[in-house]
């Protein structure tokens, strides 16, 4: 079973201070606890360095959904442990 991560943004003025690294470390025990095996990473790409630098493997690509989404959005995907 797998969950998605999807709109995860920190606020531009927070940047920088690693609540990003906080949040993301902290994801895998809780996902484990909800009995998850993964989560599925929809990035902005302008992320994507972050989630690889975080751990993330990329999977793919999502395409373009013009007017809402008019950019290509790289797919990731964090393995979680299993203990």
């Amino acid at each position: 079973m797998g969950a998605e991560l999807d709109l995860f943004f920190v606020a531009d003025d927070a940047q920088g201070r690693g609540v990003g690294d906080r949040l993301i470390a902290h994801m895998p025990a809780e996902a484990r606890r909800r009995g998850l095996a993964s989560v599925r990473v929809v990035s902005h790409p302008p992320a994507l360095p972050f989630y690889l630098r975080m751990g993330a493997r990329r999977t793919g690509t999502i395409p373009a959904r013009p007017p809402k989404v008019r950019w290509e959005r790289p797919e990731l995907r964090f393995d979680v442990p299993t203990c």
